[in-house]
């Protein structure tokens, strides 16, 4: 009589586990980012509010927001679309906001041309919190102190000269942990019918 192997018999249950676990986490990430997706709605109908200075939760972005840019940066280019939804490049700058900090990143607005000259000199300025790109380390460089990280105001009032950046739109925020659960399911099943098999055929060899 063939006895069950031992050590691989633990690791398949033991791999098996964790996929398992992965899968009920991934279900739990698809509540939560559904209800993230909720306060994203919300957050389009609130009023205005100022645009936070300091560490700020994630769930403002889509909020409507105002502030003051006392001395705009070197602004920084990047392809992006418009509110239109044509290819061209944003032109985000760094704001000082305050005697020694903190700032404000803002995309000041698009256009059609990688070398357009924009002489923007600031102010007071409204639009929609936005994430910052990927890259952000560009323009955390710009100013050291304090700024929300993370955190960047499209501005509905663009530039001299420029377009409004594209929005941001909760269109572009996939709620996919579901099918990331089922994924992990359906390994830890392929996993036990392979070992299952494998055990099977050892017992009748």
């Amino acid at each position: 009589m063939n006895r069950i192997p031992v050590l691989p018999t633990l690791l398949v249950c033991a791999a098996i586990a964790v996929m398992i676990r992965l899968g009920l986490w991934q279900l739990q990430r698809a509540d939560e980012k559904a209800a993230l997706l909720v306060r994203y709605e919300q957050a389009e109908t609130l009023p205005e509010m100022a645009f936070p200075q300091f560490a700020a939760d994630d769930s403002l972005v889509f909020r409507r927001a105002g502030g003051v840019c006392l001395e705009p940066q070197k602004p920084i280019i990047e392809g992006g679309l418009n509110a239109k939804g044509e290819a061209g490049w944003r032109h985000i700058v760094a704001c000082r906001t305050g005697t020694e900090g903190p700032g404000m990143t803002v995309d000041i607005g698009w256009s059609s041309r990688f070398d357009e000259i924009v002489a923007w000199k600031g102010g007071q300025v409204h639009g929609i919190i936005s994430r910052q790109p990927d890259h952000r380390s560009l323009i955390e460089k710009a100013f050291r102190k304090g700024a929300a990280p993370g955190l960047m105001l499209v501005l509905t009032n663009p530039g001299k000269g420029l377009d409004q950046s594209a929005p941001p739109s909760i269109k572009d925020v996939p709620n996919n942990h579901l099918a990331y659960a089922v994924q992990w399911f359906v390994f830890a099943a392929v996993a036990a019918v392979i070992y299952g098999l494998a055990l099977y055929r050892r017992r009748r060899s």
